[in-house]
C-alpha cells in the first residue's frame, strides 16, 4: 500500500507494507517494461551533464554511509562484497549494447538518426537501457542486496533466529530481511528531499520497489518455489508456442535478463 504523510509532510509519498505482507508476497513474474520514448532517450544521452544538487549528492552519501555501517562484519557477505557486486551490475548494464551497432565494422549504422539507434538499442535490450529508474533500481539493489546479512544460510538463519523466520515464513529470510533494513533507512524522514528528487511521481515509487523485491531476491538461488518459477518464466519467453503477445514476452525476457545480471555479479 501507499501510506500518503500528513500535509505538514508537503508531497512526501512513502511506501509502507500492509499487515502481514512481506517482500516475498511483491515478487512478480515480469516487470513491465515502458515503450520507446524518445524524449527518454534524448534525456539520457545528455545525462552525464546533469548537474545533481549539492544537498541531493550529500544526501545520497548519506544513505550510503549508513548502508555501509548496516553490513555486518562477515568473512563474505560485507560491505566490501557488495561494491563489488555494484560495480559489476554497473559494468554489465553498461555492456547491454545491440553488437550491430556496437561492431566497430558497421560504422554506417551509427550515421543514422541518434532517435533510429536508440530504438534499435530499446528493442534489443527489451527497454532496459532506455529506463532510467530500471537501470538505477539494479545499481541500487547491488548496494543494498545483502544489508545486516548474519554470514550465515538462509537455513541456518532459520534455526538461529526462528522469530525472523516466522516473520518471513522460512523463504528467503536473509534476502527479505536486507529489503526491509534498505527500505526502513530510506523511508526514514532524513532522507524525504531524496526520495523527492528519485521519484518524480508515486507510480515512479512503486517501479522502484518492485524493481529492488524482485532484483534481491533473485540472489536467493536455493529457494526452490523461487527456482521454480524462474524456470517456468524461462520457458514462456523463449519457447512459447505463439499465443503470448510480443509485449509480454519483452517483460518475461527483461526481468530475467535484471535478475541474471545482479546473479551473474554475487559471486
Amino acid at each position: 500500500c501507499i501510506d500518503v504523510v500528513a500535509a505538514d509532510d508537503d508531497d512526501d509519498v512513502r511506501y509502507v507494507a500492509e499487515d502481514g505482507k512481506i517482500c516475498l508476497d511483491e515478487v512478480q513474474e515480469s516487470i513491465r517494461m515502458p515503450k520507446f520514448d524518445a524524449r527518454v532517450a534524448e534525456a539520457s544521452l545528455e545525462s552525464r551533464s546533469l548537474e545533481i544538487p549539492a544537498e541531493i549528492s550529500e544526501s545520497f552519501r548519506e544513505y550510503v554511509t549508513l548502508i555501509a555501517s548496516a553490513y555486518r562484519d562477515n568473512p563474505f557477505h560485507n560491505f566490501e562484497h557488495a561494491c563489488h557486486v555494484t560495480m559489476s551490475v554497473n559494468k554489465l548494464l553498461s555492456r547491454v549494447v545491440t553488437p550491430d551497432i556496437a561492431a566497430p565494422n558497421n560504422f554506417n549504422s551509427l550515421r543514422r538518426g541518434r532517435e533510429e539507434v536508440a530504438a534499435e538499442i530499446h528493442n534489443f535490450t527489451h527497454g532496459i537501457t532506455s529506463d532510467p529508474m530500471a537501470v538505477f533500481a539494479i545499481v541500487f539493489a547491488a548496494l543494498i542486496h545483502d544489508v545486516d546479512h548474519q554470514g550465515i544460510s538462509n537455513a541456518q538463519l532459520i534455526k538461529e533466529e526462528p522469530t525472523m523466520g516466522e516473520l518471513y515464513r522460512n523463504k528467503s529470510v536473509a534476502e527479505q530481511n536486507s529489503v526491509d533494513v534498505a527500505w526502513d533507512i530510506l523511508m526514514s524522514p532524513r532522507f524525504k528531499n531524496l526520495r523527492k528528487y528519485i521519484f518524480g511521481t508515486q507510480s515512479e515509487l512503486l517501479k522502484f520497489r518492485q524493481l529492488l523485491v524482485n532484483v534481491v531476491l533473485a540472489t536467493d538461488i536455493f529457494d526452490k518455489e523461487l527456482g521454480q518459477l524462474r524456470k517456468d518464466r524461462w520457458e514462456r519467453a523463449f519457447h512459447d508456442d505463439g499465443s503470448l503477445p510480443g509485449s509480454i514476452i519483452n517483460n518475461l525476457r527483461a526481468t530475467i535478463v535484471m535478475e541474471h545480471i545482479i546473479q551473474a555479479s554475487d559471486v
